[in-house]
């Protein structure tokens, strides 16, 4: 018997790798489809092209992969949002106006599903998911906190007044980038998108007051 037959017959039977990364690209768009209770692991399996027992000890069970998929979710969109928010030669108008201009853009996006990950996901759980609710929860409020953070800075800047509360301003931002999230699920547009965006930044100038 040759020896390259022996070896053919070696390769054919070496296991695939698994591809973490791409899994969890793929389960993400699984989930952000149908949501967290309407993607099972059947589904799962079958989207990533894992064996069910690879996905179970790599992430224990859907909830944990969830939360994978989540934080890598998260980790993206951090990148690009403190891109926007986190430059100093900005003023708060222009850095404002590139972060809303980028989530039109990805809300929109026609290489992903519609809408934020985040927020899709939680408007359709059910009571019983309170674990993943608080989890998400959790996580939604970091956005908060980063628009928090970027106002306060440009406070002590002078750009807004020393009267003015920036935690309701944070909040209020907060409620239009859920909007345009909600929006875009229902297919709204991009042009239509950043006519919500637009009227936001005519408006900056007195919600700065508020």
């Amino acid at each position: 018997m040759s020896t390259d037959t022996c070896d053919t017959k070696k390769s054919r039977g070496r296991p695939k790798v698994f591809d973490k990364e791409s899994a969890l690209d793929k389960a993400m768009v699984l989930f952000w489809q149908h949501g967290y209770e309407a993607t099972s692991m059947a589904h799962l399996v079958e989207a990533t092209g894992a064996k069910a027992p690879t996905l179970y000890a790599e992430f224990t069970n859907k909830e944990g992969l969830f939360k994978a998929v989540l934080d890598r979710y998260l980790a993206r969109v951090t990148k690009l949002r403190e891109t926007c928010l986190r430059c100093d030669n900005r003023t708060l108008e222009e850095a404002l106006e590139d972060y809303l201009y980028l989530v039109a853009k990805l809300f929109t996006d026609k290489e992903t599903p519609t809408g934020c990950f985040m927020i899709c996901t939680s408007s359709v759980l059910a009571v019983s998911s309170h674990d993943i609710s608080e989890m998400i929860k959790a996580r939604q409020s970091l956005l908060e906190a980063t628009l928090l953070k970027f106002l306060e800075q440009h406070q002590q800047k002078g750009e807004i007044p020393a009267t003015t509360y920036v935690g309701n301003l944070a909040r209020y931002l907060c409620c239009i980038v859920q909007g345009m999230s909600v929006s875009a699920r229902e297919d709204a547009s991009h042009e239509e998108l950043m006519q919500i965006v637009n009227t936001t930044l005519r408006l900056l100038p007195e919600l700065k007051k508020i």
